[in-house]
């Protein structure tokens, strides 16, 4: 079943993120302390106003078990979202001048994480997310969705082309290459 997140689901929703995000992950909580690195992401899945929230979140839930998620929102909020990350980051984990580049813009409903517990891949719950995300974005009013995948994820890459979306550009993001892909919604 898919569902809205809530806080209560954010120790279940941080290791699928982490892995989502890999190395990436460690340079956000600057630290490769991979528990710090889970409470960190925890923190901000439990909150409010920000790109990592539980209201930015849907899950795949089987049986009162987590086994996927997709964190997703408005690319015009990309700033607003980010902002109190961003200062937690510089007050607690000591990135003062961390600055990283947007990774979204106006114009596009934002696929941020997309992650399906390593125990259940196979299964097609990531394409109930994705297909779920498609649909809570036109449901919004958006007629594209963005996301990144780095280029060596050859496996997502397949997936997300398999479902329609394609590379509009290559951007660099925090040090990686990845490919800025695109699906565009059928009015």
């Amino acid at each position: 079943m898919i569902r809205k997140a809530l806080p209560t689901d954010a120790k279940a929703i941080a290791p699928l993120i982490v892995q989502a995000m890999g190395k990436l992950a460690n340079k956000f909580s600057n630290t490769d302390d991979e528990l710090k690195t889970l409470n960190l992401f925890e923190h901000f899945i439990g909150e409010k106003d920000n790109q990592y929230s539980f209201e930015n979140t849907i899950i795949f839930e089987e049986d009162g078990v987590i086994l996927g998620a997709l964190n997703a929102y408005n690319g015009a909020n990309l700033l607003l979202l980010r902002d109190n990350f961003l200062t937690y980051l510089k007050t607690y984990k000591n990135l003062k001048d961390f600055n990283p580049e947007r990774e979204t813009q106006e114009g596009e409903f934002y696929f941020d994480t997309l992650s399906v517990n390593s125990k259940a891949q196979g299964r097609g719950i990531g394409k109930q997310l994705i297909t779920s995300g498609i649909k809570w974005a036109k449901n919004l009013g958006h007629q594209k969705i963005g996301l990144l995948v780095a280029f060596e994820n050859q496996r997502a890459l397949s997936i997300y082309e398999k479902i329609g979306f394609k590379i509009e550009n290559d951007i660099k993001f925090v040090g990686d290459d990845y490919h800025h892909m695109v699906f565009k919604i059928n009015p």
